[in-house]
């Protein structure tokens, strides 16, 4: 007997999705060695890790447009609690991976280091240097990537479990 085909999230949703997830993937390891690399490599760090970072907004933000224009495919039947920690998880993710690079760009001015977006294009900051609030911006910056990458932990585990254990369709809406 053939499968019953899988409602799908919109191909543009899709495409953010897995765009945003290698990004992460990237932007989270390069800001986490940046202190263990020489003073002449930093800046190269520190240019791929904001440009990337700063693309990571534009990305989500472009991705939650497309989430409040196109209606999510139904999830398969789950228990109501279940579906309010996926909910709260997805709804989460979202808010740390835009408030994460708001945050990295602010800490970076407030450090008197305005953006070159990939080198090439200068963004505007709305507070430049201010020794006074940067540490705490950093520190906010800091703690929203052990929160995103506590999240994303949570995010694969549910994907794993909806897979491996309960066999449903829940990844392949995103595949």
């Amino acid at each position: 007997m053939p499968k019953q085909s899988v409602s799908s999230f919109h191909p543009l949703a899709k495409g953010f999705h897995w765009i945003i997830a290698v990004l992460v993937f990237a932007v989270w390891p390069l800001g986490a060695v940046i202190g263990f690399i020489k003073d002449d490599a930093k800046t190269s760090f520190y240019l791929w890790h904001e440009s990337l970072g700063f693309l990571v907004l534009w990305l989500m933000l472009a991705r939650l447009c497309v989430r409040f224009l196109k209606t999510p495919p139904p999830r398969p039947a789950m228990p109501a609690a279940q579906a309010r920690l996926a909910d709260t998880v997805q709804w989460a993710l979202y808010i740390a991976l835009i408030a994460m690079p708001v945050s990295g760009f602010l800490a970076t001015n407030a450090h008197g280091f305005p953006l070159q977006w990939f080198g090439l294009i200068p963004v505007w900051s709305p507070i430049g240097k201010s020794p006074d609030i940067a540490p705490v911006i950093s520190a906010v910056h800091y703690w929203l990537s052990w929160t995103i990458i506590t999240l994303v932990v949570l995010h694969v585990a549910g994907a794993l479990y909806h897979r491996v254990i309960r066999r449903d369709d829940t990844l392949e809406r995103m595949l």
